[in-house]
């Protein structure tokens, strides 16, 4: 079975290969990182779930690959079909000023566009909703650094300047990803991030030689034994390598107030190699997911913005190697 899904996975693969969408690579002479570029028209990704900057289909370092493509079916509007170290907002689980519109009316997605909100009962966190105004977007490039911009003008008084910037650490296989959310409209912008952190590693799956570790002992919310994951203490490790069809979900508590917390590592010892990574930012909320070709962290961060202010925040990622199992 997992021979078929390898098998698909590189069929679809090569389909995408063949197509023509906009690009990027920047490299420090340690890391190489390729990105797919925002575009409501050719774009790799057309979804509404996740910010179209910073998409990294690629990130070499240290004689490893950390990001690639780990589901098996692609669409640009698909709301997951998308790699690398992903980001998403949220208010409310909802998007921005969507309890607020009417149906038939708009609400927005940050770093997405303006959307149309349909005849629903509840926001659909997975659905793709229709695009009515993708904004302006800028790209500026330097050898080791990319820059993304996303102007947004909502009519419902919403509005922002959201740039998101990545940068290579000179001589280091160190990335830092840094953002600034301006508010531009009258009302006050109020959200949630996470970075979903789509890591593959040397395409390596996922199983006990995946580990995940925290700097705080981890409290589960709804405790439930799902026969594939441990938790130790300030661990998570798996009992078993997941097949197809495998599915671990988990979210924890037991992270202080301070964004020293903020601080984890992601490892897989058959291939050698772990990503530290760190922010500025308090978490909100912690969850951990994967199946057997992806495992992801998601933290959280909360912050809300007046009109005329700017918020910043940062996330360090460190890439390192260890002895293989």
């Amino acid at each position: 079975m997992v021979k078929r899904f390898l098998f698909g996975l590189y069929f679809s693969a090569l389909l995408v290969a063949g197509a023509e969408f906009p690009k990027a690579e920047i490299s420090n002479g340690v890391v190489t990182a390729k990105f797919y570029l925002p575009d409501s028209e050719h774009g790799y990704y057309q979804g509404t779930r996740f910010d179209w900057s910073g998409v990294i289909y690629s990130l070499r370092t240290l004689d490893h690959e950390f990001f690639g493509q780990w589901f098996e079916r692609y669409d640009p509007k698909l709301h997951d079909a998308i790699m690398g170290p992903v980001e998403e907002f949220k208010t409310d689980n909802a998007g921005l000023g969507y309890a607020e519109a009417a149906p038939g009316g708009t609400f927005i997605r940050i770093g997405v566009g303006v959307v149309k909100k349909p005849q629903e009962p509840k926001y659909e966190g997975f659905k793709t909703y229709e695009i009515v105004d993708p904004g302006k977007r800028k790209v500026r490039t330097g050898k080791d650094w990319i820059a993304f911009v996303h102007e947004l003008n909502d009519k419902n008084g919403y509005a922002y300047e959201y740039t998101k910037t990545i940068r290579l650490v000179k001589n280091k296989p160190e990335m830092v990803i840094e953002h600034a959310l301006k508010n531009t409209g009258k009302k006050e912008i109020r959200t949630a991030q996470y970075n979903h952190n789509f890591f593959v590693i040397d395409g390596k799956p996922t199983g006990p030689e995946s580990i995940l570790k925290f700097p705080f002992d981890l409290r589960e919310l709804k405790p439930a034994q799902d026969g594939l994951t441990e938790v130790r203490t300030r661990e998570i490790g798996y009992v078993k390598q997941l097949v197809k069809g495998d599915r671990a979900y988990k979210e924890f508590e037991g992270f202080g107030k301070t964004a020293s917390d903020y601080d984890f590592r992601m490892e897989n010892r058959s291939a050698g190699a772990g990503v530290h990574i760190t922010g500025d930012q308090p978490l909100s909320k912690m969850v951990f997911w994967s199946i057997h070709t992806v495992f992801s962290l998601e933290p959280y961060i909360e912050f809300s913005v007046e009109p005329g202010n700017t918020h910043k925040w940062t996330y360090n990622y460190q890439f390192y190697t260890l002895a293989k199992q």
